[in-house]
């Protein structure tokens, strides 16, 4: 098994893709809008995904936050909200908002499951900071850290009621970022002591969460020299230290023009640094196959991580409507309590 996560060009694998991905074993697959089109269609592509490895429990993930990051749309799925809704509830009934946030995310991972979607790479537990870039803005659970701990967390819950893992982002913080990572490389000037206030909401969920994710972003407060993803210092000191986090470390995708160098390079950096697998979205082979003669083998401890991580996953299941209904107006009802606050 090598340790990337790969994307996929479209609703089929091709024929190229199955031999590659059957000889190069890698850890896993992510799912874009490209490659669904509808339950029995995705279903199928996951079922032959692993028949092709003839592992029950694969990661298959996929983007699905709700808000402007989905990848499965309406008409065939519903529609969710971003997170910034259940921040505003929070500040009127915290009870609600976790209880709300929790129902979301069960019923959106009942969508994942049932098309045979292991592990969504959400929740986003950035703290927002205002004047920030909006790359992150209404994914965020809220600009406090304990709200955005109890929020993550509910949302880890409801997924893993569905079945499905969550994956925490982006470590060791995204919310300062004047700059969108998906086109350049953000700098983060806060000092260490500033950036504490980043890792509470991470150090918080670290024993709960089974998977996070790092972010191309560089602290020169912890290293001047390399973006987070790629600082070995940073997931070692802050990530695996500070943060306390012992899961399974995903790379952020490493096509972003955030980092450069090659994207095999930028591959074996990552790996080098510490990360336990690299995301790869793009579904290029030339890129595919350069990452699995960069990073030919998982790192040490990183093979048990991904077994734990996935442990728990129950997919595909058999659609539950009833139960996804009830969840659905569970959340609605309580969402509704801003609009009888005035918030």
């Amino acid at each position: 098994m090598i340790p990337a996560i790969f994307g996929l060009s479209g609703p089929v694998l091709t024929r190229e893709e199955r031999a590659f991905f059957r000889d190069a074993d890698p850890a896993g697959y992510i799912l874009f809008g490209r490659n669904v089109v509808d339950l029995a269609q995705v279903r199928a592509l996951t079922g032959e995904l692993r028949g092709l490895h003839g592992r029950d429990r694969l990661l298959i993930s996929i983007d699905q936050e709700g808000g402007r990051v989905a990848r499965m749309k309406p008409p065939v799925w519903p529609k969710y909200p971003a997170g910034e809704p259940f921040a505003r509830l929070y500040d009127l009934a915290p009870a609600s908002a976790i209880t709300a946030a929790r129902a979301n995310a069960e019923a959106l991972g009942l969508d994942l499951a049932e098309a045979g979607i292991s592990v969504d790479c959400w929740p986003c537990v950035d703290v927002r900071v205002p004047g920030a870039h909006d790359v992150i803005g209404d994914r965020a659970l809220g600009e406090e850290p304990l709200r955005v701990a109890a929020l993550g967390r509910a949302i880890l819950d409801g997924l893993a009621a569905a079945g499905v893992a969550g994956v925490v982002k982006h470590m060791p913080g995204h919310g300062r970022a004047t700059a969108d990572s998906h086109k350049e490389l953000p700098t983060v000037t806060a000092t260490a002591a500033e950036l504490e206030r980043d890792l509470a909401p991470f150090r918080s969920l670290a024993t709960r969460a089974l998977i996070g994710m790092t972010g191309h972003i560089l602290f020169p407060a912890w290293d001047a020299d390399h973006p987070a993803t790629q600082s070995a210092t940073i997931v070692r000191d802050i990530i695996r230290g500070a943060i306390g986090f012992d899961g399974l470390l995903l790379t952020d995708d490493v096509d972003m023009q955030a980092l450069s160098g090659t994207i095999p390079e930028r591959a074996a950096l990552g790996i080098s640094a510490g990360c336990d697998i690299v995301l790869n979205c793009w579904a290029k082979m030339d890129d595919m196959i350069g990452i699995a003669a960069a990073c030919p083998v998982m790192p040490e401890g990183a093979d048990a991580r991904l077994a734990r991580a996935l442990a728990d996953t129950a997919v595909p299941i058999a659609p539950d409507p009833a139960r996804h209904a009830d969840l659905v107006a569970r959340r609605d009802a309580l969402l509704g309590l801003l609009d009888q606050g005035g918030a």
